[in-house]
């Protein structure tokens, strides 16, 4: 084919050089390359003799006689110096190739080829070079022309691409790759050769003749020129890159699972509520790790039991706490195929899928049941894809993965893949065993927290009085928010205890110190409190041994000894503060605490208190602002040394007095004063005026509401307890008062007095009985007391009956024998009254029984059983 360019071949890098010998062996013909190789023009070199013009003159009669045979007809090739001035040795040797030829007449000539050695041997050796890089590199080579055939390939390319390295001759990208990715490799070898441009990192994928494993190369395409710069092909450079990119994916896989774990590790736990850690689970895998999930937990363990009956074998019944899909709005049917069919869908020949909330069981032959079993994880395949619910959203491959804490399983996690996510492997069960078990982990804490929560919340209940106490001549309100709302357990209680002769004890204390241990020393004071009480003691007396038993509680053994001497050890501030201590724990200090014990007459509208380092009370009389009640302050129980005072004050009817503990005025926020001027300025206000005045527009309970909204009880410092009480007293109808003198005379007196006193108030079903014991214990004043003999009759809520008398000894019940003529007076007592017993009064003492009114549930028994039973 003519062409009118340049000609690129090999001969552009040797650059033969050509003339020739006429008949008389003279250079009849010289061309340009000879000139450029020999250093001779034209004119210089032709009629002139060869050998003369450039052969050194040692060799010369050689090259005659070489000369002489050439024109004989004879073919010669060899190597020849000539001048050379660019060579060191100036001189350089052209191997000439000489061919007879024939002359216009006849005569015998010569045609020559000179090429230049030097010029050879570095052919040679960048030929040898080449082929070497060519034949040993790692890399594939491969040449193909200007039509994108295959001219040429190296054994490594045959072998990344499975064939003999003959058989790619003339193949084209379509003969080795899939439609698609020999497009996208002709298009860029042609890009190539237009633009001269070099292509590195193609990726390409398809696969190989020897196997149906999917390769991927890396192909780098560049352009190939010929010695006068014309484009003659493109060279390309192929690597399998297949075990690189698994392992890029792998390196991929491993960054987006360590990625997923600190997420599950920030997201998973936030809370203590089982629901919500299930629900934080699944927001960490849909859809970052698969397409659906649920969570089942055992239902027994979700009411509180420790392991439910079956947990072993799979079969107990589980609960679905949360489903979570990237597919679907809802629950598929197809996601729990290895559940247990409810009869109905059996009847209606359908599946309905499990729901949250819904209790369920899994066959014991089932994938599921398996895996509760074993607590191992298993991959469950998914089916055809027949099924016509939601084509696309049928699971293809599902991870049933136990959840196990502690050793115990604890419920049940799968993940789904839908068609066109990857399978899980290995990799995904080792991430998905981890996910689940950082959950259940929570879900145990969750569990357990749960159930220490349910018993702490029933020892504070138990610890703290009904929630609507009743006391004669008084109208109670209470309220008590624990500091920690998570746990609701405390130090700080109130209690309303009903005292003889419908009188009322109320306590407000605070235990320094929070948690359960604050809640267990505050229940152990609190019934020293009750029992003490019952005793029927002063207010100081109260206090004074409620110190002894602190002091006591707070030693080891709870020795009243090691109490005191462990006292002086170190100094306490009146609110708990720190000791120098000699031990690594002091437990006295959790029992360090402040009290304030008052009791209310209503007969007299009396209030006695006593405190024991305890903030001061609050009174609002009616039409008057709300004031502290000045009460000495005395030292916190379990400090020791130091005796209670007591204050009497005089309660108006329709006045409020309210008991608190610190945390209602106390705060980082505020000083303490400013807290008790808000307190006072919240009950003092028109809505709590209002309520103490009686109005209809407000209730106690409306007071308590209302100073808990106006201050601030949700700073969570502090555990806050307050009693709120309004006097009523008992009216003067409800109260018969007597006073006798010592005489026999007037046992008899007492019994008309009383009895005409229960006519009065329409309690003649009171009458006999009242009658027999009033008869009893003034018989007992007179023959075992002192002084006058007082009577006295309450009615409130029950009927009390009260005989005092100057004595000091205390009456004692005892049996009397058959024989006895006596003592059987307090055992009649104690059989016909509802309760009976004595106190101590400054002047004596009182003896007093009570009886439920007609109406009351507890009525005593009849009287003539109550005789009989005594003999």
């Amino acid at each position: 084919m003519w062409q009118s360019s340049p000609p690129g071949s090999i001969y552009d890098y040797i650059r033969v050089a050509s003339f020739s010998l006429g008949p008389d062996g003279r250079i009849a013909h010289w061309s340009e390359r000879a000139a450029e190789l020999l250093g001779l023009t034209a004119r210089q070199a032709i009629g002139k003799d060869p050998v003369e013009a450039f052969v050194p003159p040692e060799l010369r009669d050689l090259g005659h006689r070489k000369v002489a045979e050439i024109l004989d007809g004879r073919e010669w090739v060899g190597l020849v110096p000539y001048r050379n001035p660019d060579s060191p040795r100036g001189y350089g040797l052209a191997e000439i190739y000489v061919m007879p030829a024939a002359a216009e007449l006849g005569q015998r000539s010569a045609l020559c080829v000179a090429v230049d050695v030097g010029a050879l041997r570095r052919l040679e050796t960048d030929l040898a070079a080449s082929q070497a890089v060519f034949g040993q590199s790692p890399l594939g080579f491969f040449f193909c022309g200007t039509d994108l055939r295959m001219l040429r390939v190296n054994e490594r390319f045959a072998t990344v691409f499975g064939r003999p390295a003959d058989a790619y001759r003339g193949m084209l990208p379509e003969d080795l790759l899939p439609r698609g990715e020999a497009d996208r490799l002709s298009t860029a070898i042609r890009q190539v050769l237009e633009t001269g441009q070099t292509v590195t990192d193609l990726s390409l994928v398809g696969t190989v003749p020897t196997g149906p494993e999917r390769r991927r190369w890396s192909i780098s395409l560049y352009r190939l020129h010929s010695g006068s710069g014309r484009p003659i092909g493109v060279a390309g450079l192929a690597a399998d890159v297949t075990g690189r990119r698994r392992a890029e994916l792998e390196a991929a896989g491993v960054r987006r699972n360590l990625a997923l774990l600190n997420e599950a590790g920030a997201r998973i736990g936030t809370s203590l509520d089982l629901e919500t850690t299930a629900r934080e689970l699944l927001d960490v895998a849909v859809p970052q790790f698969c397409d659906l999930a649920s969570v089942d937990l055992y239902q027994d363990l979700l009411t509180g039991d420790e392991r439910p009956p079956g947990a072993a074998d799979g079969s107990a019944e589980l609960r679905r706490v949360a489903f979570s899909s990237a597919v679907s709005d809802g629950p598929l049917a197809l996601f729990d195929r290895c559940r247990v069919e409810r009869p109905e869908d059996a009847l209606n020949g359908t599946r309905k899928p499990i729901q949250v909330g819904e209790v369920h069981r899994y066959p014991f032959n089932s994938p599921c049941a398996h895996a509760l079993r074993t607590a191992q994880a298993r991959v469950v395949a998914g089916r055809d894809g027949t099924e016509p619910e939601l084509g696309a959203a049928v699971p293809q491959s599902t991870l049933v993965v136990p959840m196990v804490a502690r050793d115990v399983v604890v419920g049940l996690a799968q993940f789904s893949r839908t068609k066109g996510s990857e399978p899980f492997g290995e990799r995904d069960t080792a991430l998905a065993v981890e996910l689940a078990a950082r959950a259940a982990v929570c879900i145990d804490n969750a569990r357990l927290y749960r159930r220490e929560h349910e018993r702490a919340l029933i020892l504070q209940r138990s610890l703290l009085p009904p929630g609507d106490p009743e006391a004669a001549g008084l109208d109670i309100a209470c309220r008590y928010l624990p500091g920690n709302t998570a746990t609701e357990v405390g130090g700080d209680w109130f209690d309303v205890i009903e005292l003889p002769g419908h009188r009322t004890a109320l306590v407000v204390g605070d235990v320094m110190g929070r948690g359960l241990r604050a809640a267990v020393a505050m229940g152990e004071l609190r019934t020293a409190v009750r029992t003490l009480a019952l005793l029927d003691l002063e207010p100081a007396e109260v206090l004074s041994a409620l110190d002894e038993i602190a002091r006591g509680l707070g030693a080891p053994g709870g020795s009243r000894a090691g109490a005191r001497s462990a006292a002086p050890r170190g100094s306490r501030s009146p609110h708990g503060g720190g000791t120098h201590s000699d031990g690594p724990s002091d437990l006295s200090e959790v029992y360090l605490a402040t009290c304030v014990y008052a009791v209310y007459d209503p007969v007299t509208r009396r209030c006695t208190f006593a405190n024991a380092g305890h903030l001061p009370p609050v009174m609002v009389a009616p039409g008057r602002p709300a004031e502290l009640v000045e009460v000495a302050p005395g030292m916190p129980l379990g400090v020791g040394g130091e005796p209670f005072e007591e204050t009497e004050i005089e309660l108006p009817d329709g006045a409020l007095l309210a008991l608190y503990t610190d945390g209602l005025v106390e705060s980082r926020d505020h000083a303490l004063d400013e807290g008790l001027a808000a307190f006072r300025t919240a009950l003092s206000d028109r809505a709590a005026a209002a309520a103490v005045l009686g109005r209809p527009e407000g209730s106690l309970e409306d007071v308590c509401d209302h100073v808990l909204t106006r201050l601030n009880t949700q700073h969570g410092e502090d555990d806050i307890a307050l009693l709120m009480a309004r006097v009523q007293g008992l009216p003067a109808g409800s109260v018969g008062d007597w006073r006798l003198p010592s005489e026999p005379r007037s046992v008899g007196r007492a019994r008309e007095l009383a009895c005409e006193q229960l006519r009065t108030w329409g309690l003649e079903a009171l009458v006999d009985t009242t009658e027999l014991l009033v008869s009893e214990l003034v018989t007992n004043a007179l023959r075992y007391g002192e002084g006058e003999i007082r009577l006295r009759l309450l009615l409130d809520r029950t009927l009390v009956c009260e005989v005092w008398d100057g004595g000091l000894v205390q009456p004692r019940r005892r049996r009397a024998r058959d024989t006895d003529e006596g003592g059987r007076g307090l055992q009649l007592v104690g059989l016909l009254s509802a309760s009976w017993g004595s106190r101590r009064t400054p002047r004596g003492k009182t003896v007093w029984f009570e009886l439920a009114l007609p109406s009351g549930e507890a009525a005593g028994p009849g009287e003539v059983e109550a005789l009989l039973s005594l003999f």
